[in-house]
């Protein structure tokens, strides 16, 4: 029983990005969007369980992955495609089909190349080689979120198809990119070792803490930003 625990959490999140897509295809992209944040909580937990109950295996590994394609693929998938739908009308003739929001399926797939590959990549152990499913969910989920609360009046942008056309194929390239992304593990926490981390770390916590929902695709940029500024300078992971 001891360990079906981690397992039964990774079922959550799996849940979870089930309850988001009915809700996405229901129009409340709000609540699909706060149900990638309770997956997130969900993938969390399930590491953490596995590790503190001392117990692994493969199928949990797998089933993980699959969770994660339904939660941080499909559905930001979904989240992108009701959005572009909201701009079919002004495009096109109501009864015309906008086949560009149909670019947002390309994120469903490439998400579930990069977590087959993330698998098999041994060198992804103590780093991440592309963006991470998780946090592509959380930047996509943000964008409802935002739209809900416009303070800094970007909903033009985020509801414009060519733009979020544009976005599901950028973001779709950088989830199997090469790029290596900072490690937010310490080794230690002396400030030269881990200087790109506490940069990220105290700037995406004043940025959150000033802007709220709208910071999160700055926080996202700023973590692709820094960790090439790294890699770049030779600094170890």
């Amino acid at each position: 029983m001891k360990k079906q625990i981690p397992n039964a959490i990774t079922c959550g999140n799996l849940i979870c990005g089930c309850l988001g897509i009915q809700q996405a295809l229901s129009g409340n992209l709000e609540w699909a969007a706060y149900f990638i944040w309770i997956a997130a909580l969900f993938d969390f937990f399930d590491g953490l369980a596995a590790r503190l109950l001392k117990v692994s295996s493969p199928i949990g590994k797998e089933l993980d992955s699959l969770a994660d394609v339904v939660s941080f693929g499909v559905l930001p998938g979904f989240i992108i495609f009701q959005l572009m739908g909201i701009t079919t009308v002004e495009l096109l003739e109501i009864n015309s089909v906008n086949w560009l929001s149909y670019t947002a399926f390309v994120i469903p797939a490439f998400s579930a190349y990069r977590l087959a590959k993330f698998n098999l990549d041994t060198r992804q152990s103590d780093q991440f080689i592309g963006l991470p499913t998780p946090a592509n969910g959380i930047l996509i989920s943000s964008f409802p979120l935002i739209l809900m609360h416009d303070t800094f009046h970007i909903a033009p942008i985020l509801t414009n198809t060519y733009f979020l056309s544009f976005f599901s194929l950028f973001i779709s390239y950088i989830l199997v990119s090469e790029i290596r992304l900072i490690a937010l593990k310490f080794k230690n926490y002396s400030f030269e070792s881990n200087k790109f981390r506490y940069i990220f770390l105290g700037s995406a916590a004043i940025l959150f803490a000033t802007m709220y929902f709208t910071a999160i695709p700055l926080i996202i940029s700023l973590y692709i930003l820094l960790s090439v500024v790294e890699n770049n300078t030779g600094t170890e992971h």
